[in-house]
């Protein structure tokens, strides 16, 4: 018995020595994954596993570095063995969800999300995570429920406040996401994306003049980012600056000169700058990269008509009708292109359809010219 017990005394040093060997061989590889030594610390972490099999730490720690590393199916193995081990790992639940999310498999990470939560109630990063899932499944009233509770378990996060500041856009509650994002500013005035997310606040409550202020200081963070441009080009044109939108359309499209939307946009502003032939070369651009949108052939059709091309706004409103037949201004402004082209009888048909299609303007053309 004395024999057996001394064994057994030694078996327990021996597994409290691999434990401690494995804490520390974790410990060096934080430290390591903190200076971006990837490789030595996943050594490390696999050292550690080697040491004591029954570690869970050293699964979860290689585990972020995978997801660190975009391995997410490696990370996923790693999670299911430590939570093998421990099954009340908080952690490894929240970040296997994350592994889940990376991959696009939101459903399953908004489980594992879950049950981290139900491991720890107050787990404020779980609930936050369980909110993206939720935002990209267009659970926009779940989302904002986890993005609240997160930032009651953790108020001194701005990110948590930016947010469910964007939940608040979408749900259309314009003026509480406003104080989020303001509350995010207070904590942390360093990111150009709260700028930019209030002004689109304030742009949707009619505050033009604030949202341009958000948007200068968004593009004083941040010059290289074309949206921000196109944003504040928005706000301008809503103040009728519309030299200043342009300019800003003209810096959106240097920086990104793909965008088919900022072509249609800056050539709006130059038909209101009367500008019909720079509008039109805009227009062309515009359909060159997406032939698929017919506001852009209704758009070059006004220009169109302003430069008494008729036939040509005409090629242009019915290739937008064959995309989208339930337009009545397009069948309007074909109608009175047709009738500048002296063909009376299929304007008249054009008002005819605009008319049955909701649009009342319609009605004194029919009488007008319709006899």
């Amino acid at each position: 018995m004395t024999k057996r017990l001394v064994i057994f005394c030694m078996a327990i040093g021996t597994w409290a020595q691999a434990q401690d060997s494995a804490q520390q061989l974790v410990q060096a590889g934080i430290k390591k994954v903190e200076s971006q030594e990837f490789a030595a610390a996943q050594l490390d972490f696999t050292k550690a596993i080697s040491a004591d099999a029954k570690y869970a730490p050293g699964y979860f720690e290689r585990g972020k570095l995978r997801n660190l590393q975009e391995d997410f199916y490696g990370a996923i193995g790693d999670f299911n063995i430590a939570i093998e081990i421990d099954s009340n790992y908080a952690e490894a639940y929240n970040h296997r969800g994350l592994s889940k999310f990376y991959l696009g498999d939101d459903e399953s990470a908004i489980l594992d999300f879950t049950k981290a939560i139900a491991k720890q109630q107050d787990f404020a990063d779980a609930f936050s995570n369980r909110g993206f899932s939720k935002f990209n499944l267009e659970d926009i009233e779940g989302a904002y429920f986890d993005f609240s509770k997160a930032i009651e378990y953790d108020p001194n996060d701005a990110d948590k406040y930016y947010n469910r500041g964007v939940v608040r856009v979408e749900l259309e509650e314009f003026v509480g996401a406003i104080d989020d994002y303001n509350k995010s500013i207070e904590i942390d005035n360093t990111d150009p994306e709260v700028f930019n997310y209030r002004g689109v606040a304030r742009y949707n409550i009619g505050d033009f003049v604030g949202a341009v202020a958000d948007y200068d200081k968004a593009i004083a963070m941040d010059s290289t980012d074309a949206v921000k441009y196109d944003n504040r080009a928005m706000s301008k044109s809503a103040l009728e600056d519309y030299e200043g939108a342009l300019d800003d359309y003209n810096r959106s499209l240097a920086l990104f000169p793909e965008d088919p939307d900022t072509f249609n946009q800056r050539g709006g502003i130059k038909y209101v700058l009367e500008d019909f032939e720079g509008a039109i070369q805009d227009y062309d651009t515009a359909i060159a990269l997406d032939a698929e949108e017919a506001l852009f052939y209704d758009n070059r059709a006004l220009s169109k008509i302003q430069l008494q091309d008729y036939k040509g706004a005409v090629q242009d409103l019915t290739t937008s009708i064959a995309l989208f037949p339930n337009d009545p201004e397009a069948y309007y402004n074909r109608g009175l292109a047709k009738i500048n082209l002296g063909n009376n009888y299929d304007g008249c048909l054009d008002f005819n359809t605009a008319l049955e299609l909701g649009l009342n303007e319609a009605q004194a053309a029919i009488k007008e010219y319709c006899k």
